[in-house]
């Protein structure tokens, strides 16, 4: 796994690689700025007036518990667009990945995995379906998680569980679909979840260093392609019968 990292890590600065890596990081960019301020637009409406709707509809009961939320979100809210970007980047990511996943994957296979056949192109339709399904569940479980930050840290600590779970998930299942059907890239996943998880890891702690995780699309799926690659073992049927110098393969 550590081999798998570094020569992810060593291409992603690579000649052909840095075309993808400028692309992403203005997408990614883009994104955050549009999401971050709609967060932001979200948590104050709630510090407002969200606050008094939810009390109404859950009853006298939960009122303090209610009051510390909404005094958890004016803090979030107040500090806007900067709490957003944070917030928001593994969400990102997931976004970015699914539009440069198979250039990234085709690069990653070119350079270390020539005499195999290379993966099949991801429909765009799936790639994004893929990588929006997986921005949503992360904004759903760090807001769950958002109400535990201030006690002694256990919410740093379930964002980072939960980026490893939903970032090592979404990247190995799209390097896997390029050579699997996505119900086949699935159960291979939950077959091999804690290996999947450990190196879901290593993204989250990627994803979690300020300017450098503007590159986690690239890293993620290098990763995962080389990864997958390992978990699938020798696959013989992917072999090419014959090298580019036109020799057999013997």
């Amino acid at each position: 796994m550590l081999d798998a990292a570094v020569k992810a890590l060593s291409q992603i600065l690579s000649p052909p690689m840095r075309s993808i890596l400028w692309r992403s990081i203005g997408l990614a960019l883009v994104l955050i700025t549009v999401l971050a301020i709609g967060l932001q637009r979200l948590l104050s409406w709630f510090a407002t007036s969200g606050e008094a709707w939810l009390e109404a509809m859950l009853g006298p009961g939960f009122e303090t518990s209610i009051n510390v939320l909404a005094w958890i979100v004016s803090i979030a809210a107040g500090l806007g667009v900067v709490f957003g970007a944070v917030f928001l980047m593994p969400a990102i990511t997931s976004l970015v990945a699914s539009v440069f996943v198979d250039e990234v994957a085709d690069h990653v296979e070119l350079a270390h995995y020539p005499a195999e056949r290379p993966g099949t192109a991801l429909p765009l339709g799936l790639a994004m379906t893929e990588g929006v399904k997986t921005a949503l569940l992360t904004i759903l479980v760090y807001l769950i998680a958002l109400p535990f930050v201030f006690l002694a840290g256990a919410g740093f600590i379930a964002f980072f569980i939960a980026t490893a779970w939903l970032l090592g998930r979404e990247y190995f299942e799209l390097a896997a679909m390029r050579f699997r059907s996505p119900e086949e890239a699935k159960a291979m996943r939950k077959q091999n979840a804690a290996v999947v998880f450990t190196a879901g890891l290593v993204i989250a702690a990627f994803v979690s260093i300020p300017i450098v995780n503007l590159a986690t699309p690239l890293f993620g799926m290098a990763f995962m392609v080389h990864m997958h690659k390992r978990l699938s073992g020798p696959r013989p049927e992917l072999i090419e019968p014959v090298r580019k110098t036109g020799m057999p393969v013997v």
